[in-house]
């Protein structure tokens, strides 16, 4: 009982070692490294994009799908540095579908050269090549398209939603959901008022900085579709909410059917770069696309 009990409050200090590292460390990125179009962050986001896809590869060794570490990296980070390219250099917006073609090109090229006694496993072997250039690749790529807004508080936001929705979650699950859980067959630790609290915490912080911090939705001066910026923060920071959480469960799914616990340990029991990015990833297109409908 003792043991367990150490065990947990070892995760509990873990992740609040991370939680209160990794906001100012984030925040340092964005606010005081702005220069270039926030070139500083968007190269942190293709490490995390080359490694998320890292330990995506490594995780489908155990389906016995096996991809080369190297083509791994380099098909995880295609995505994320062609928009580098596109927002922090000013290359001509062709150079993204140019890149990712040559990447799709590799993959089916990859093909002729594929063996006799390997040839019963190619298509799941297809599948997960093309599935680690998609993810998270292509859904961080909208975290540097943000950069085009050259609003350091909206980046901010977007990351702290997601953020704030799964310490919330995490901490309203292990406070309330001991006869709630179960609810969801690949997460089965994922409890009703964990959910209920993370959507509360994505709708909380928007409407926050909507009253406090106004100059965060001032991209079209601070007009919106709306009567008030606090009713569209509401949508922004419910529809966020949502696909963080969705991006947890599919990211949960995907461990499961590859039988492990975490993608990595590089943040201890906290999991791999994927265990951190997968809420953001699956979450930045929303909030790309709806910031984008409601304040410009």
């Amino acid at each position: 009982m003792l043991l367990d009990k150490g065990k947990k409050m070892k995760k509990i200090i873990e992740r609040l070692l991370i939680f209160f590292v990794g906001i100012p460390v984030l925040f340092a990125l964005v606010f005081l490294l702005p220069h270039c179009r926030h070139l500083a962050f968007n190269v942190a986001v293709v490490l995390f994009s080359a490694v998320g896809a890292l330990e995506l590869s490594n995780m489908f060794r155990k389906k016995n799908i096996g991809i080369c570490k190297a083509e791994a990296v380099i098909l995880g980070s295609l995505a994320p540095l062609t928009a580098v390219f596109q927002v922090c250099f000013n290359f001509p917006g062709w150079i993204i579908p140019l890149v990712i073609m040559a990447g799709v090109s590799w993959i089916l090229l990859s093909l002729s050269f594929t063996s006799l006694k390997n040839m019963d496993n190619v298509f799941n072997s297809t599948a997960g090549r093309f599935t680690v250039m998609i993810y998270p690749s292509f859904l961080l790529f909208w975290i540097v398209k943000m950069s085009v807004w050259e609003l350091s508080g909206a980046i901010f936001l977007f990351l702290l939603i997601v953020f704030f929705n799964d310490g919330s979650a995490w901490f309203f699950g292990n406070l309330f959901g001991k006869n709630n859980r179960g609810l969801i067959p690949a997460s089965p630790n994922k409890s009703m008022a964990g959910f209920i609290g993370g959507f509360i915490a994505s709708i909380t912080i928007p409407v926050t900085a909507a009253v406090f911090f106004p100059s965060v939705f001032y991209a079209n001066n601070g007009e919106t579709v709306f009567s008030s910026p606090v009713y569209a923060a509401v949508i922004l920071g419910l529809f966020t909410g949502i696909f963080a959480t969705l991006g947890d469960l599919a990211e949960s799914a995907i461990k499961r059917s590859c039988d492990v616990k975490n993608s990595g340990r590089i943040f201890m029991e906290r999991g791999g770069i994927l265990d951190s990015v997968d809420s953001i990833g699956a979450a930045a297109p929303v909030f790309f696309l709806i910031y984008n409908l409601l304040f410009f």
